[in-house]
């Protein structure tokens, strides 16, 4: 990337370290509102790393994602620059929601219009005085309200700088995702930019497991793509691409009771769960059309016909994505002992 990088009017040069506070649109108080952009930038030129959280408001698990990567030790010996916006939609997180004032859902108005909607404009200023100035892209989402998603990395793999990227973030499943139209990331991949999406966890909870398996996926993709020294180590597995995914619905409306967790691995006509109505005199049983690993499910028990329930992603060998998941889990499996220490320490 060139040396020169200027956001918001502000120049950083390289060696710098900032944050930018790039003017939004005031609330209807007229209350100033401004979206922070840490900027990192090396003395010496490399690439140059985007990595973005809450496009929904209420996906807060990569706002903590990149308050530690911030203080991670490694970025001291940083090469390019790592541009990190923590709250993409300041005004969903202030709500608690995941859409913008306008009822619009960000993450379906790029490229924007600087004379749009308010969802378009805020679409259009991030694409142009943040995405189109970095090389690499990282973005960092939970499910919505009410479901939890295990952590994959989505992305189109069929580009190879992109796929270098996401072999490289320790997650146990990859799926190779069409470009949906109005996205970040096909919006990034009109101009080139290789782009990842990371889904873990659930919106407005923390996860720790989905939080620290970030933190070590964004540092070892500026390992790989050459931000900091690689390091030679061992992968414990290696993850698995899923040629296809699924949403198994409801067939009825009623209470959810779901009996196989995230993680696990169906065969066809497995029984997933069982919908009963409030008062037990009925239910179904929700069977899995095919085999799979569960990578999404709703939390929430009351479900309508045709709520999504399940997610299921397939592979050619659901064994072994199975045993990926399950030293996935193992390596990032957390033991509370109430050391802030601990939860703080950085994952090399």
């Amino acid at each position: 990337m060139t040396t020169e990088l200027i956001i918001g009017g502000q120049t950083i040069r390289p060696g710098e370290r900032q944050i930018v506070e790039l003017t939004l649109p005031p609330l209807i108080t007229h209350t100033s509102l401004h979206m922070p952009v840490h900027v990192v930038r090396g003395k010496k030129n490399g690439p140059r790393l985007l990595v973005c959280a809450a496009l929904h408001g209420d996906e807060i698990n990569g706002v903590e994602i990149i308050r530690r990567l911030m203080n991670h030790p490694a970025l001291a010996q940083i090469r390019g620059d790592l541009v990190a916006i923590p709250i993409v939609n300041i005004y969903g997180f202030i709500h608690q929601i995941r859409y913008l004032p306008d009822r619009r859902d960000l993450n379906r108005c790029f490229p924007g219009s600087e004379k749009g909607s308010m969802a378009g404009r805020l679409a259009h200023l991030f694409l142009n005085e943040i995405v189109a100035k970095c090389s690499h892209g990282i973005d960092l989402h939970t499910a919505a309200i009410h479901r939890d998603n295990l952590p994959q990395i989505r992305a189109s793999l069929d580009d190879p700088a992109t796929c270098q990227m996401a072999n490289a973030f320790p997650v146990s499943v990859l799926l190779d995702a069409a470009l949906r139209p109005g996205t970040i990331r096909e919006a990034a991949g009109r101009l080139g930019i290789p782009w990842l999406v990371y889904e873990a966890g659930e919106a407005l909870r923390f996860d720790e497991v989905a939080i620290r398996a970030g933190v070590r996926g964004i540092i070892q993709v500026m390992r790989e793509i050459g931000m900091l020294p690689k390091r030679k180590t061992k992968k414990p597995y290696v993850p698995q691409v899923a040629k296809s995914s699924y949403w198994v619905r409801a067939a009825q409306s009623g209470i959810y009771r779901s009996l196989i967790p995230m993680g696990a691995q169906v065969a066809r006509g497995d029984v997933l769960g069982l919908i009963d109505d409030p008062y037990g005199t009925t239910d179904i049983q929700v069977h899995a059309p095919a085999a799979g690993i569960i990578i999404g499910r709703t939390n929430l028990p009351l479900v309508y016909e045709g709520d999504a329930l399940c997610h299921i992603a397939q592979f050619k060998r659901a064994g072994d994505a199975a045993n990926v998941v399950e030293a996935f889990q193992s390596e990032f499996e957390v033991v509370f002992d109430n050391s802030i220490d601990d939860a703080d320490a950085p994952i090399q």
